[in-house]
């Protein structure tokens, strides 16, 4: 068999269970009628934003050259770590090309056997953490203590199992879930794992400049335990600038020490290219913005929470949803591409997420709301919906809204 024969075969099989991906052409023309970006505050294109890029890219050039290690550390790079530092309230940061690095390779540096004098770190992780956060632990070589998903309970448990171990415990976990909609209870989370002295890693994706003081991520909340966690190092706070920051790149906030450590074995950092010139002065001029965007970040969750109550209203699971994120679980594979392709047709664009994404028959249409999105636009996904929902028999004879 040749490689594309097995290709070839692979694909079939993955079109046949209805899980086979493709690249789609996405116009900036539909961006309206867009239930599928990230883009939440719609900084993406943002004047200010575009204009700082384009001028830090006119004096720095297009791309870094290099790793930070070699001749890619501009000044741009340390003045924007700061002013992350400073965003996040940590000591330090670290910025990175692509939040899947930062999480595959920062986590997994964190989990290295060697930096806890030989000993495996006992990892408790949420079941619905991204691909990224499980990948690092299989780069680690770490076995998952596994919690249900915001269940803790459940964590408090398999804590307890392991209070008299010598080994040490890190907690992992999203604070905005980015496929259930959902959020963490940052403050209860850093009480528990004070009282265990356990290292909490967060990831914030899809809350950075969303959610927490100011759009700074639920990561930055100041409470006692808190405070008490950054003081031994015991706070990593992961985040993207590809989302509510509307630009790309990740950072993780840390310690100084831990930061050091970082660009020291972090593999996706120090075997990286740096990121483009364009992509710091478009993200430091982002965060400049973001603080004084609460009228946005609560008009968008007041239009999310509208959204989930006219879908409850006509039969529809939104699942465990209380953010911007809004899923419509509807089941199975099959039945999340029908309905995605449905409101394409009428000129809406949505995410259809499928296994692995999401557990197994927990398939979705995932819409993501933006302070883009006004009245005539949630009304005509609304009406789309409603044409579904009302004619199911035109689209899968058991498709389960509730």
């Amino acid at each position: 068999m040749t490689l594309n024969d097995a290709a070839a075969a692979r694909l079939d099989d993955l079109q046949h269970q209805h899980l086979k991906r493709a690249l789609l052409p996405c116009p900036v023309s539909g961006r309206a009628f867009d239930f599928s970006s990230n883009d939440y505050l719609c900084l993406s294109t943002h004047p200010e934003v575009v204009d700082a890029g384009m001028a830090m890219a006119r004096r720095y050039g297009a791309g870094a050259t290099g790793s930070r290690l070699l001749s890619g550390n501009l000044d741009c790079f340390e003045q924007l770590e700061a002013q992350i530092a400073r965003f996040k309230q940590a000591e330090a940061a670290l910025l990175y090309a692509t939040g899947y690095q930062a999480n595959s390779s920062g986590l997994a540096a964190l989990l290295d056997k060697t930096l806890w004098a030989g000993q495996e770190p006992l990892v408790f992780s949420d079941r619905l953490n991204h691909a990224s956060l499980h990948h690092a632990c299989q780069l680690a070589g770490v076995k998952q203590l596994r919690f249900r998903h915001n269940d803790f309970e459940h964590l408090t448990e398999l804590l307890n199992k392991h209070r008299g171990s010598e080994q040490p415990k890190i907690i992992v976990t999203e604070t905005v879930f980015g496929m259930e909609g959902d959020l963490l209870l940052v403050e209860e989370l850093a009480e528990l794992a004070l009282g265990h002295r356990a290292v909490v890693y967060l990831d914030e994706a899809h809350a950075t400049g969303v959610w927490g003081p100011e759009g700074r991520g639920l990561g930055a909340l100041q409470t006692p335990a808190i405070e008490a966690l950054k003081a031994m190092g015991h706070w990593v706070v992961m985040g993207t600038f590809s989302k509510g920051v509307g630009v790309s790149g990740a950072y993780i906030a840390c310690s100084a020490v831990l930061k050091h450590y970082l660009l020291n074995r972090s593999t996706g950092f120090v075997y990286s290219t740096a990121p483009s010139p364009f992509v710091v002065g478009a993200i430091g001029k982002a965060l400049e913005l973001i603080p004084a965007l609460e009228p946005d970040r609560q008009t968008l969750q007041t239009n999310a929470q509208a959204l989930r109550d006219m879908l409850h209203a006509m039969g529809f699971n939104t699942g465990l949803s209380n953010t911007h994120i809004v899923p419509v679980l509807v089941g199975q594979a099959s039945h999340a591409l029908a309905l995605k392709d449905h409101l394409l047709q009428l000129g809406i664009r949505a995410s259809a997420i499928r296994p692995p994404t999401v557990p197994p028959h927990t398939a979705r249409v995932r819409l993501a709301l933006n302070t883009g999105h006004h009245g005539l636009h949630v009304h005509a996904l609304v009406e789309a919906l409603r044409h579904w929902s009302t004619h199911p028999s035109a689209h899968s004879s058991d498709v389960n809204l509730g």
